[in-house]
């Protein structure tokens, strides 16, 4: 059951990329609908493992400065299998940027956790809602991100709202044909990623067309991420498609 498993998820994932690989950007009027992904080594998120070889399709609708995208990452490597499914609601002007997003979890292996996509009961829910804040400088950027309902309690007193926060600061840089990007992300109290005030990101990005034939590249980046927090680092692989 277990090799059928695997089939089954390799046979998903192909299709997916199938799809990604054929999509492009379609506009329609004023607006903008468009189709991509990723394929990454690992799934690493805001200095978090969250799985391994994973494929990340999006979908986005653009109109004026409104966006609404939905985004997933299903893993299939063992020995457990993440699945994730965003909503993301968001408004951009000049270098400021708004969003509310929706993310909801599950866990397939030797311990599923499936759990209803439309319970959203605070106590049994797989949701959890975060509203986001941020603003690009050019230079630098800086973003807050809070989750405000959902599963989202604290350790260390159940049943009370931890209200988890991320803030990370970012600066784009350029070095040769390569775009790079150094991170810097904390956790201001108790949550989701530490226990306490804790840097939990820290890593250098870098991005680069690689020339397959001589009219077709595919987009390729590699991460090198640290968490002083839980004492853990990382190298994700990836290309954009």
């Amino acid at each position: 059951m277990k090799s059928m498993d695997i089939r089954k998820r390799i046979l998903t994932a192909t299709v997916i990329v199938a799809v990604v690989l054929v999509a492009a950007p379609v506009r329609v009027g004023a607006q903008e609908l468009s189709v991509g992904g990723d394929l990454v080594s690992s799934y690493v998120w805001r200095g978090a493992y969250c799985g391994g070889v994973s494929v990340q399709p999006a979908l986005s609708f653009l109109a004026g400065g409104f966006s609404l995208t939905a985004w997933g990452s299903v893993g299939f490597t063992s020995p457990s299998y993440v699945d994730e499914f965003d909503f993301t609601l968001g408004y951009s002007i000049g270098g400021l940027n708004l969003a509310l997003t929706d993310y909801w979890f599950a866990y397939r292996g030797d311990d599923d956790w499936l759990p209803d996509y439309f319970s959203y009961r605070s106590d049994e829910t797989a949701h959890m809602f975060e509203a986001t804040l941020a603003y690009d400088f050019g230079p630098l950027g800086l973003s807050w991100n809070t989750f405000f309902a959902g599963a989202d309690f604290k350790v260390s007193d159940v049943g009370k709202r931890a209200f988890s926060t991320y803030i990370q600061a970012s600066a784009p840089f350029k070095a040769g044909n390569c775009g790079l990007s150094l991170e810097l992300g904390l956790t201001p109290w108790e949550g989701i990623y530490a226990d306490k005030f804790n840097v939990v990101n820290v890593g250098i990005a870098g991005s680069k067309e690689i020339k397959v034939t001589e009219s077709f590249t595919v987009p390729a980046f590699s991460k090198v991420i640290f968490n002083p927090a839980g004492r853990q680092t990382y190298f994700v692989f990836g290309i954009s498609l």
